[in-house]
């Protein structure tokens, strides 16, 4: 059985906006909510070599619990332990509910193993990436379930670089979790905890950096309004602001207290607050970032979206403006990135989905710019890690450059249209055995397979990824018009249709 569901995003690039609204939650959010917790009767824990998460509550191994979040957190702790004996690792929160609880267990656990623990409370994923190469630790947690909405939560792990463990890293750690062969140090040798905020080293740092000006942003007199749904972005991103020069700043849903006033995926369907206010109060332009401030959005001065797949492009744009070298982005990002670097002179490449393969392959190919079709923007000579705030000061300097309305710049660069779908299989179906029969069928036609199959048509194409933890291929396709994107979509899932039979 192939069921096809639809589900997408409509910020430029995307298939589908539910009208509905309840208390800023679009018709499809509540369906996704009542699954979701449909679900959650069953298992909400997901392990991954880049993390742990799941939603709060319910049964140990089964939900994101205390006993769960002691044993990966051991596991963590005596993985670092085998790198340095009296380590130090950095430990900061996005503003979820469950965010004090999470910390405090995490940090005690390291305690209690002998590790030293640098405690930024309320932090952003990037500012922590940061504190651990200015602290010389030899890890860090950042607690966020990023997008997800607010029951759940999350532990991410960071290596000594301040970047997300590499596969081998992780399944090491997974391993140790599993095996609970880890144990505790004796009283004379707990660790100890020291508080301190990395946000003004952060901003210090992106002030600093040669394609931020300062001086020609505060010179356009900007009025911006900012959504940061309730999260860490409250503080971040207006301190961020003020620092760059820019004193009209509107705020909403500005408390950081991690009940999201809509869901916090910044996403089109999800924006329609911020998109009146930036009309209603004549604003240059809205920002909207994630929970934990990794991905990034921005609202044109006529309520429209940006489109959070430009976010990237449009840097990109100007970094290769001032400074030549290659760009990344995953295989299922617009393909306006691969137009721009081009049009530069310079080379594109494409990496599997997911920030550490991004990361892998700036490295690889000396990238200046990289990054994700989700707004998340890594500038390689500050750090290697996806930043909204870096983002938002090379963004601005950009505009203010080209000195025109959002909404012109928006208007320069190509409207690909995507479609997001996906195909859900049986139990015990061969997903590897489809993606190399579709492989096969389309043998003409220029294919990448380091991430799925990824099939080119001129400039069309459409990416199949197979889930790790479902029997469920991601669809995703490209194109200049919307109805050629969504009727790719539709003949791959006809053929996987037919190769079910």
């Amino acid at each position: 059985m192939v069921l096809l569901v639809w589900y997408g995003r409509n910020d430029g690039v995307c298939v589908f906006r539910p009208k509905l609204t309840i208390k800023g939650y679009t018709l499809l959010d509540v369906i996704r909510a009542f699954f979701g917790i449909f679900a959650a009767r069953f298992m909400t824990l997901i392990t991954s070599i880049s993390g742990i998460r799941g939603t709060i509550g319910g049964a140990p191994s089964q939900n994101l619990t205390p006993v769960d979040i002691v044993k990966f957190a051991s596991a963590y702790g005596t993985w670092i332990r085998s790198q340095n004996s009296k380590a130090l690792v950095v430990v900061g929160r996005d503003a979820r509910i469950s965010g004090p609880m999470v910390s405090q267990l995490i940090i005690q656990t390291l305690v209690g193993m002998g590790i030293n623990v640098c405690d930024l409370g309320l932090a952003t994923t990037p500012t922590v990436e940061m504190a651990v190469t200015a602290e010389n630790a030899q890890g860090g947690i950042i607690i966020t379930a990023s997008h997800n909405p607010k029951q759940w939560n999350a532990l991410k792990l960071l290596n000594q670089e301040g970047e997300f463990l590499s596969a081998a890293a992780g399944e090491e750690i997974l391993s140790i979790a599993e095996n609970a062969s880890f144990e505790f140090t004796s009283v004379e040798n707990l660790g100890h905890v020291v508080h301190k905020d990395y946000l003004d080293y952060h901003i210090e740092r992106i002030l600093e950096h040669d394609l931020v000006n300062v001086a020609l942003i505060k010179e356009q007199k900007y009025k911006i309004a900012i959504d940061p749904v309730n999260s860490v972005g409250a503080i971040a991103v207006p301190r961020l602001l003020t620092a760059l020069g820019v004193d009209q700043i509107v705020m909403i849903n500005g408390e950081p207290n991690g009940i999201f006033a809509h869901n916090p995926e910044p996403l089109a369907e999800h924006l329609g607050e911020i998109a009146s206010v930036v009309k209603a109060d004549k604003c240059s332009l809205g920002i909207v970032v994630d929970p934990d401030v990794d991905r990034l959005a921005f609202v044109c001065d006529d309520g429209e979206m940006y489109g959070e797949e430009y976010t990237l492009v449009t840097i990109a744009d100007y970094v290769l403006s001032k400074r030549p070298g290659a760009t990344v982005s995953n295989l299922s990002s617009t393909r306006a990135l691969r137009d721009v670097t081009e049009k530069a002179g310079q080379t594109y490449f494409a990496s599997a989905v997911g920030e550490v393969n991004v990361v892998a392959a700036m490295k690889a190919h000396n990238a200046v710019i990289g990054g994700e079709g989700n707004g998340g923007i890594i500038v390689p000579d500050l750090h290697y890690g996806r930043d909204a705030l870096i983002g938002i000061a090379l963004f601005l300097t950009y505009l203010a450059e080209k000195d025109m309305k959002i909404s012109k710049l928006r208007s320069l660069y190509p409207n690909y249209q995507m479609s997001k779908n996906k195909a859900e299989l049986g139990p015990g179906t061969d997903v590897d055995a489809i993606l190399e029969r579709i492989k096969e069928k389309y043998s003409k036609q220029p294919i990448n397979t380091i991430d799925g199959v990824k099939i080119e048509f001129d400039t069309d194409w459409v990416h199949l990824r197979k889930s790790n933890t479902e029997p469920i291929i991601r669809i995703y396709a490209e194109s200049t018009s919307l109805t050629t994107a969504e009727n790719l979509t539709k003949k791959i899932l006809q053929d996987i249709g037919d190769l079910m039979h």
